[in-house]
């Protein structure tokens, strides 16, 4: 296993500073960091003997629905070979891309608590070409805000949160995310907010495989070496629950990287969860009992009181096994004028709380989901996530449509 890294790596001369002036364009191109970034890896080759399912059938019996098995057809995966560990194949031919050709047939048990702990950090830095042009309004560096601990249960405190899993061609993978409301089914929602590169790779790739969302991960913010000899149950006390479905933006397939770059203005994506053993019939929000609404129509930066993030930093000094929180006042960043300004707020919390929720008052005058964790710098000092607007509605509808009624 490897040790953990900060994952938002750029280096100045061998060193990192931090700037409390307005950034010029020289020093915010070297400043951040996508935190895809602020991702955690691990190692791919982990996990038990597993099957492959979308549904569970009888006693025993695990089958794949016949659109996932056609879908796999089409780009020639055999789901046995899949099911097998086919799915580390990595080819630039066998990487699906579009957002029309995502497929995340279950493999029940790959998510074992120690795959799920041992999730670590891929180390990688910047690159200055990817933020050019930065002629937008940017404010000055927010002073850090520590981290606070969410105090546990995490249940009882942030019911919404919890860990999106994932494998990528560097490793097993982890970032934080939001349990929200689905207009289609009141009540019932199976929809989770997180980050765009939480699920496909940008311009540079293809979906990720193997995506599930673990809601309340550490419910009870066990110590890491009882961790260790933790039951899945008591890691992931209400459940693993697989993608079936995952959608991003058009910008951040278009432009995403491993820095950002101009993806980081769209840097969202919604995803459609279905539990992993079949369930008791109820919905993810009906069984962790509580959904955030999403507003796209949030205030503009300097209108926003106080905006809170959360998520699972699992960079040092943090190692992904609990909740944290940051509160602040957002200020401006832009990466270009051509792209929506982003918040941007003082936050010490590292890798792995990347597409955890960014709560604040909504237009209703109640809490809501207004952005997540996309970027940051080497220090993590501040971290910035988009202003959702129409695109990330676009997003969020057509996720929701798509599973209207089920």
């Amino acid at each position: 296993m490897r040790s953990i890294r900060p994952s938002f790596t750029v280096r100045r001369g061998g060193s990192a500073r931090r700037r409390t002036s307005p950034l010029p364009l020289v020093a915010l191109a070297a400043a951040l960091a996508l935190t895809a970034t602020a991702c955690e890896s691990g190692d791919a080759d982990a996990g038990a003997e597993a099957t492959a399912s979308a549904a569970a059938g009888g006693e025993g019996e695990i089958t794949i629905p016949d659109d996932i098995k056609d879908k796999l057809k089409e780009h020639g995966i055999d789901i046995d070979k899949w099911k097998d560990g086919a799915w580390k194949n990595w080819d630039k031919d066998d990487w699906l891309r579009e957002a029309k050709d995502y497929v995340n047939p279950i493999i029940e048990g790959l998510w074992d608590p120690d795959r799920m702990r041992e999730a670590e950090d891929p180390d990688r830095s910047v690159d200055d070409s990817d933020l050019s042009g930065d002629q937008g309004v940017t404010d000055p560096t927010p002073e850090p805000v520590n981290a606070q601990a969410v105090p546990p249960a995490y249940h009882a405190n942030a019911p919404e949160a919890g860990k999106v899993l994932f494998d990528s061609p560097e490793g097993t993978m982890v970032c934080s995310a939001t349990v929200v409301q689905d207009p289609a089914n009141p009540g019932k929602s199976n929809m989770v907010w997180t980050a765009g590169h939480c699920v496909h790779a940008g311009k540079s790739g293809g979906w990720y495989r193997n995506i599930a969302f673990v809601p309340s991960y550490n419910d009870k913010a066990m110590a890491t070496a009882e961790l260790e000899s933790a039951t899945k149950e008591q890691v992931a006390p209400y459940g693993v629950w697989w993608a079936d479905w995952a959608q991003t933006s058009d910008q951040w397939i278009a432009q995403g990287g491993p820095t950002g770059g101009d993806g980081a203005p769209y840097d969202f994506a919604v995803l459609h969860v279905k539990p992993e053993q079949g369930g008791n019939g109820k919905s993810l929000e009906e069984t962790v009992g509580s959904a955030l609404p999403v507003d796209f129509n949030a205030p503009a930066v300097p209108e926003v009181d106080s905006l809170k993030a959360i998520g699972y930093p699992a960079a040092a000094p943090f190692d992904g096994q609990k909740l944290y929180q940051c509160q602040d006042k957002p200020g401006r960043l832009s990466i270009n004028t051509a792209a929506p300004t982003m918040y941007r707020i003082g936050c010490t919390m590292t890798g792995g709380s990347s597409g955890g929720g960014w709560v604040a008052t909504g237009s209703n005058g109640k809490p809501a989901l207004v952005s997540n964790t996309s970027i940051g710098p080497v220090e993590s000092g501040w971290l910035a996530g988009p202003r959702l607007g129409e695109e990330a509605k676009d997003v969020f509808d057509g996720v929701s449509e798509k599973f209207a009624g089920q």
